[in-house]
């Protein structure tokens, strides 16, 4: 994080310099995306004349992660709310799906999720992108629930007294007291999972989805070369997951997650 964060002026403070890392890291990201072909057609055969392939398979791991990502969380939320539920209906489903989603591989989840959903609900019609979204987004939102959950037990009590003593129906006290502070807390925790999303979108390839993955296989299985197409993957899901580890760590610091990261 020092990296990005040692070009601004000394005089900033933490929310500056944290803002400024968040939007270097989107440009940074927009401008890795952009040039990565010209930069993998710099590399020896048979990575350079497939590099158009491989900035593609980038951009679909982008995609495939901001998509389910974003889905996660509010999934999460949702799960997180129904274990801490007064209602035991909502409380058994959510541990259900949290139990479920936990104790299983990704792998076998993003099978499911790909020929056994369509034949469950036939009316939906999607392709390799929304199934292997639905099952990335079912997956870390399992993991998001329990960083939220905790998050929410975390906010002292004392703190919804004080708002209840001055009026606030639960409601509010629940949005403008507890959310707030639940969302600061579980924030590295909701970070961590998605950049690990990022790597685990790899998985989506076994149904035919061209990310990044599939796309080093394929050049694989067409050269018989592999150590080349790995290495490439690798180097680039590197990049990726560097970036947004800076803009993960930055949006942290911008919330003043820790006092040490001052």
């Amino acid at each position: 994080m020092a990296i990005l964060s040692s070009p601004w002026p000394a005089h900033w403070g933490r929310k500056q310099r944290s803002t400024a890392t968040m939007a270097a890291s989107v440009a940074g990201m927009i401008l890795v995306l952009w040039l990565l072909a010209r930069l993998v057609a710099l590399a020896p055969e048979p990575i350079g004349s497939n590099a158009q392939a491989f900035a593609d398979g980038a951009r679909m791991t982008v995609e495939l992660t901001i998509v389910s990502g974003l889905a996660g969380v509010v999934l999460g939320t949702l799960a997180a709310l129904g274990k801490l539920s007064r209602l035991p209906p909502l409380r058994w489903i959510a541990n259900f799906y949290v139990w479920v989603i936990r104790g299983t591989p990704l792998l076998i989840q993003v099978f499911f999720a790909y020929f056994a959903l369509p034949q469950l609900i036939p009316f939906v019609k999607m392709e390799e992108f929304g199934w292997g979204s639905v099952a990335l987004a079912l997956n870390v939102g399992a993991y998001n629930a329990e960083a939220i959950r905790a998050g929410l037990l975390a906010v002292p009590k004392g703190q919804l007294e004080a708002a209840r003593s001055l009026g606030m129906n639960r409601w509010f006290t629940f949005i403008d007291v507890t959310v707030p502070q639940a969302f600061k807390i579980s924030l590295p925790a909701l970070v961590n999972n998605i950049v690990s999303l990022l790597k685990d979108s790899s998985l989506t390839s076994v149904i035919g989805l061209v990310e990044l993955t599939n796309v080093a296989d394929q050049l694989r299985a067409k050269t018989y070369i592999a150590t080349q197409p790995l290495v490439a993957s690798a180097v680039i899901y590197l990049l990726l997951t560097t970036v947004m580890t800076q803009f993960s760590g930055a949006l942290e610091r911008r919330f003043d997650i820790e006092d040490k990261l001052a």
